[in-house]
């Protein structure tokens, strides 16, 4: 028996079978059509999730679903000490708030569904020691004994002698040499060790991969000896993705540029594996303006950052996807006018059109975007979207719709439709202050001031008083007004008014502005006639004679 395979022995004495029959027995290829891609996206549970995942994991789902494929949500949770007890519910919970759907992977209780799991890391213990135990007998990992202190003195010996720092070259000598006999016997003593590959690069080497989005890349190889398995048997992030990805058969990857400098490492540890990269789209970075200059959107610095933000300000999960879409692919917006009330799934997303300079993320657009899209919504969906959210975020706004759903269904149908319609609301949390004038609940007093003579809006509130009628339909209702100018003082007409403005006090739209603002307190609204007939005589005349002893 070979040296390497006793210490595969020593080092893995419960392992007993092979990466192939791993993969055959309980990992099979997956039955799916030629081009379909299976993708991922694997956050770790941290308790914050930014807007950048959500950014990252649409173009995984995207990828995936447009393709036939597979979209997996795996929890890549080897890192202990950051995790936090409600991570995995806060993500899972924030995606769905966004309508990334998952085919396989983990659930918000912790429960998992699919074929291909457990998809929590730290469950999945006995595949990584499959694969490290293959590396080994094959003499490519060994153990290193190395204590904190000795790699403190190899940093500092590299910083002093002005060298790349990690664990590699003469660095390595004295673990790797190491016999089998003293390795058995440090064993039984207790000391600690991590296992740690063999790179076989070398200083100066290169290596190429190509990159969906950013095309042909050249780096530096790896020639430092990666941890492989930490101490307690948990694997780094490094080698656990290499055999996750490689059970679950993913064939694209999607994560943020930051790993790009990681490439070269992961690259490597699939080779000596002798197993088959996927392909990497290395997703953009979300920017953000600042100082005339962009930075990457910091979860210090920005409230936008977090999916929260988004979720409690009200903006619709389908805005906020509408407008990713936008600085994910450039042809989003023509496709967007050329197929106005198409689904956002619908549009053929593609990894290769991401630009691969960060993404900048303009607050202002998503309004604009948002707008839009709750414009096109129906009276109905609105006020579903409304109630949920106010059930969460606003009780009060809540209870008043709730009280009276036909006469909350009346208000959101107001100039709804048509081929322009409204974008006075573009999130949830703009609702109550676009609506509160026609609950006293809600009623703030009016801060509008129009620039018409006080005793010229008190005549018009007076004469309107003896004309006015709720069974009027919209043509009776403006021809009311227009009947009632001559004797104010106003033109009927205004583009007779803006003809000679100097023989008149002002025009018709003057006299319903004056209406306006005193049955709403605002000199801005959705058409006046359906205000007044949702709130109905005894409101209208209530608010009109006040508006009376304001003046």
């Amino acid at each position: 028996m070979s040296d390497c395979l006793k210490l595969a022995n020593l080092l893995f004495p419960d392992i007993h079978e092979t990466p192939e029959e791993l993969m055959e027995k309980t990992f099979p290829a997956r039955n799916l059509k030629q081009g379909a891609a299976v993708t991922r996206f694997a956050p770790s549970p941290t308790g914050f999730l930014h807007i950048g995942g959500v950014f990252a994991s649409m173009a995984a789902e995207r990828t995936a679903h447009l393709s036939d494929g597979v979209c997996i949500l795996r929890i890549e949770d080897t890192d202990k000490k950051r995790e936090m007890d409600d991570g995995v519910s806060i993500i899972v919970n924030g995606l769905a708030d966004f309508g990334i759907r998952f085919d396989e992977g983990v659930h918000a209780d912790g429960s998992e569904s699919g074929d291909y799991g457990p998809y929590t890391q730290s469950k999945r213990r006995y595949p990584y020691h499959v694969f490290c135990k293959a590396l080994v007998e094959k003499g490519l990992a060994y153990p290193c004994f190395c204590t904190a202190e000795r790699l403190s003195e190899i940093r500092a010996e590299q910083e002093k002698n002005n060298v790349t720092p990690g664990y590699w070259g003469e660095y390595t000598e004295q673990c790797r040499n190491r016999s089998i006999e003293e390795i058995e016997e440090l064993i039984k003593q207790g000391v600690p060790y991590v296992v740690r590959v063999k790179s076989p690069g070398k200083v100066g080497g290169r290596v190429k991969f190509r990159d969906i989005i950013r095309g042909d890349i050249e780096m530096e190889e790896n020639f430092v000896d990666v941890v492989l398995l930490k101490s307690d048997g948990i694997p780094t992030y490094h080698f656990a993705h290499i055999v996750d990805d490689t059970l679950m058969r993913v064939t694209h990857v999607t994560r943020g540029e930051e790993w790009i400098a990681s490439a070269p490492i992961h690259l490597q540890l699939f080779w000596l594996c002798g197993l088959k990269a996927p392909k990497y789209a290395h997703v953009p970075s979300i920017m953000k303006e600042d100082g005339g200059g962009k930075r990457k959107l910091s979860k210090r610095k920005d409230p936008e950052a977090a999916v929260s933000y988004f979720v409690e300000e009200g903006y619709p999960a389908d805005a906020v996807m509408e407008y990713l879409l936008t600085i994910a692919n450039s042809n989003f917006e023509d496709w967007r006018r050329q197929n106005k009330t198409a689904h956002y799934t619908t549009f053929p997303f593609a990894l290769n059109k991401m630009s691969p300079s960060g993404a900048l993320f303009d607050l202002a657009k998503l309004q604009s975007v948002s707008g839009t899209v709750i414009s096109l919504m129906t009276a109905e969906q609105v006020l579903e979207s409304v109630l949920a959210w106010a059930e969460r975020y606003d009780k009060q706004l809540y209870d008043v719709l709730s009280a009276d759903k036909q006469k909350a269904l009346s208000i959101f149908s107001v100039d709804r439709g048509g081929n322009k319609p409204r974008k006075d609301i573009a999130k949830w949390n703009e609702v109550r202050a676009y609506i509160s004038y026609f609950y006293d609940e809600l009623r703030e007093q009016s801060g509008e001031v129009l620039e018409i003579a006080a005793a010229d809006q008190k005549a018009i509130i007076e004469k309107y008083l003896t004309v006015y009628s709720p069974d009027h339909d919209k043509d009776t209702w403006f021809a009311t007004i227009k009947g009632m100018c001559e004797g104010l003082g106003f033109c009927p007409d205004v583009k007779q008014y803006k003809a000679d403005p100097t023989g008149f006090k002002g025009h018709v739209g003057d006299v319903s502005s004056v209406i306006r603002v005193a049955v709403t307190g605002r000199k801005n609204t959705p058409d006046l006639h359906a205000v007044m007939t949702i709130m109905g005589k005894e409101t209208v005349c209530a608010r009109l004679n006040e508006y009376l002893e304001r003046i």
